[in-house]
């Protein structure tokens, strides 16, 4: 890519002033995008989510502040930041003010929402490579279309409402990770802007390149400390699932196949040792030393200790009678007499031997003759 001239350089702050602007359009666009996102992650709908993405206008003054830092250019790097600033303080008091009126419980937090309250390390590398994208969309107009693909990537709008939702419910872990999900994909997207605008040639000065640089660069290093901390954990939790689903599945273990997983297995990591939440479906009741001797396997395979928690629920077959005559019979069974007969003269089994009535043996009826009691007398021939 040849090295841009200083007209190219001119035309680029002045667009990326334009971009800055805080204006009623972009306060309208963040208000809108904000209140689509936090409804789309109540109702934990990624459809809505990714409508809400695409109308985002935060993209924007990020290359401002990437080419401001760069130039050492105090007008478009205030501009851009107070544009930046107001809608990241929109968005979050809007999605407070949301949250106050759902008023929705910690515990029912859909997975769309706490899945934006555990950044790591691909976060980052997904900021970096949708601020790729969208440095290199920026300076070659031909591909700008791919801005909204970028956005829907990086997601800046749903961490700050994430951010803004958990405040309102008391949950300040939660809305601390998604601020660092942000923090995250502010970080990425500008530093590989800058390394775009400083590739295609979009600057005057080597020596204001290296500062801010460096300065980005050790921003960003101090956030990959948490963000490697929260990877590491991911993929311990991952190998704990596998594990376990393992364990359940083999016959060597007292509860065997007795028992199936319903959903995934919840890991409390700030419990010492941590605990592991199973909800498993039983045949026959679990005992704590099954448990016991599922810990001690799990030991043996990852040499951690964790507290097992089965949530348990029973299992009872239910099946419809059958008619053993015929099985094709849509109605109800019909009993033979004779054995419906044998089950009334059956004795009840609270009735003692005395108290039960022996039946009757049916009589023989006789014929009489009306007109006479004497028995009838043969005829004469």
């Amino acid at each position: 890519m040849p090295k841009a001239t200083l007209e190219d350089l001119i035309a680029l702050r002045k667009q990326l002033l334009e971009d800055g602007e805080l204006d009623l359009n972009y306060i309208v666009l963040v208000i809108a995008s904000c209140t689509i996102a936090t409804m789309g992650l109540i109702n934990n709908s990624p459809a809505v989510i990714i409508g809400a993405m695409i109308i985002a206008p935060l993209m924007m003054p990020l290359r401002g502040i990437a080419l401001g830092a760069l130039e050492a250019d105090l007008e478009l790097l205030r501009k851009s930041l107070i544009t930046l600033g107001g809608g990241t303080i929109i968005a979050i008091i809007l999605s407070w003010m949301l949250g106050r009126l759902v008023n929705l419980p910690i515990s029912e937090f859909k997975s769309e929402m706490l899945a934006r309250t555990q950044p790591n390390l691909v976060d980052l590398g997904v900021a970096i490579a949708a601020g790729v994208v969208s440095g290199f969309a920026k300076v070659r107009p031909k591909i700008s279309d791919a801005l909204a693909g970028t956005a829907i990537s990086v997601a800046l709008m749903p961490p700050l409402c994430v951010v803004g939702f958990s405040l309102s419910q008391g949950y300040y872990l939660g809305s601390w990770g998604a601020f660092l999900l942000y923090f995250t994909n502010f970080l990425g997207i500008v530093l590989a802007c800058m390394l775009v605008f400083v590739w295609g040639g979009y600057y005057i000065e080597t020596k204001k390149i290296g500062r801010a640089l460096s300065w980005t660069l050790a921003l960003t290093g101090a956030i990959i400390i948490p963000l490697f901390l929260s990877f590491w954990n991911l993929l311990r939790e991952a190998d704990l699932r596998a594990t376990l689903k393992d364990i359940l599945k083999r016959e060597t273990i007292t509860v065997g196949q007795q028992v199936s997983v319903l959903r995934a297995i919840e890991i409390d990591w700030n419990q010492t040792p941590p605990e592991v939440y199973l909800n498993v479906q039983a045949r026959e009741p679990i005992t704590s030393k099954q448990v016991q001797q599922v810990e001690e396997y799990l030991y043996s395979r990852i040499r951690q200790r964790f507290t097992l928690v089965f949530q348990e629920s029973q299992v009872r077959e239910v099946r419809a009678i059958m008619d053993p005559v015929n099985p094709d019979s849509e109605g109800p069974i019909e009993i033979p007499a004779s054995l419906l007969e044998k089950l009334q003269w059956s004795t009840p089994k609270d009735s003692s031997p005395d108290e039960v009535e022996t039946p009757e043996e049916p009589q023989l009826e006789v014929p009489q003759n009306k007109s006479s009691d004497r028995p009838p007398q043969p005829r004469e021939r």
